[in-house]
């Protein structure tokens, strides 16, 4: 049940915030959002203190007759922020091509061959802040990302931005597995202007290329070992039932950790990317929706190894 009660913290801050508006003196009774969840009083209890433990509702006036809570100042900023970018058309877009071409990507690795887009949005990865997103939202991500080479499929001849059944290309296999599915990132991986950074585990000179006016550095990085990081990705993922999030959370942080674990197994593992999947499992471990001493243990440990050249 705790995995559950977890998935509904979100909600709750959310729903507390809009009825604080509507009684600004004195504690928000939780008594009809658990009646709207079916979660008995006990249960209620359980997650207000989920929500307290992350810092942003605080148990104060509740009694042995229900739950009641306050909003922190830090539950309000986040609550305004989360609304901020639900707001935002650029993040919203952006969301929906990101989530799309993530789907894309486990069906194509779960066998599923030409998905019916649209299946998307039974999905976690149509949540954008809280919300699903649209069919229209949906539609034209999957015209975009087909415009882009990122997926295939066939365009209906009645009109659509996007394909009704389409699957992943191998550009856009590489921008899930190698830029977090960032459309924008992906395409500026050629763009590096006038200088070239070599980053050589080993070698400590710089490399001679017969190229013209561009300046070549090495970079040599003594980071943490590969296989440390082996290690601590393989606990990530063993961690992420345990840490109580919401379902699309956690099969992210597990994607993520086995993002880590595989780049740490080449031969020449690439610092970047390593310290870019490191910093997005902080941004998880770092949420409201996660707390406790394995959180930040975890998180602890993440941090030391970015630190440290990973």
């Amino acid at each position: 049940m705790a995995t559950d009660l977890r998935t509904l913290q979100h909600p709750l801050i959310e729903w507390v915030y809009d009825h604080t508006r509507e009684r600004p003196i004195g504690s928000v009774s939780l008594i009809p959002f658990a009646d709207e969840h079916h979660l008995d009083r006990q249960q209620a209890f359980q997650l207000l203190l989920y929500c307290e433990e992350a810092g942003v509702l605080s148990s104060r006036g509740s009694t042995y007759g229900g739950p009641s809570a306050n909003l922190t100042p830090a539950g309000t900023s986040w609550v305004e922020e989360r609304r901020r970018r639900r707001e935002d058309p650029a993040a919203r877009v952006a969301a929906a091509r990101t989530g799309l071409l993530t789907w894309m990507w486990h069906r194509k690795h779960d066998g599923t061959r030409m998905p019916v887009v649209a299946h998307v949005l039974e999905a976690p990865q149509s949540l954008f802040e809280g919300i699903r997103l649209t069919a229209s939202d949906i539609n034209r991500a999957a015209g975009h990302l087909q415009a882009k080479g990122m997926i295939k499929g066939t365009t209906p001849g009645w009109g659509g931005d996007g394909p009704l059944r389409a699957e992943i290309t191998a550009e856009g296999e590489d921008c899930v597995e190698n830029y977090d599915a960032d459309l924008a990132a992906y395409e500026r991986r050629n763009n590096g202007g006038g200088t070239t950074n070599f980053h050589i585990g080993t070698n400590t000179g710089n490399i001679a290329a017969n190229s013209r006016e561009v300046t070549q550095t090495a970079t040599t990085n003594q980071g943490i070992n590969p296989s440390d990081l082996v290690l601590l990705a393989r606990s990530l993922r063993q961690a992420a039932p345990v840490l109580g999030l919401p379902e699309g959370d956690a099969e992210e942080f597990a994607d993520i950790a086995t993002r880590i674990e595989n780049e740490a197994s080449t031969d020449n593992p690439d610092p970047g990317r390593i310290r870019r999947w490191g910093n997005a499992i902080l941004d998880i471990l770092n949420s409201p929706a996660v707390s406790g001493a394995l959180a930040q243990t975890l998180s602890t440990t993440v941090q030391t190894a970015i630190a440290s050249g990973g």
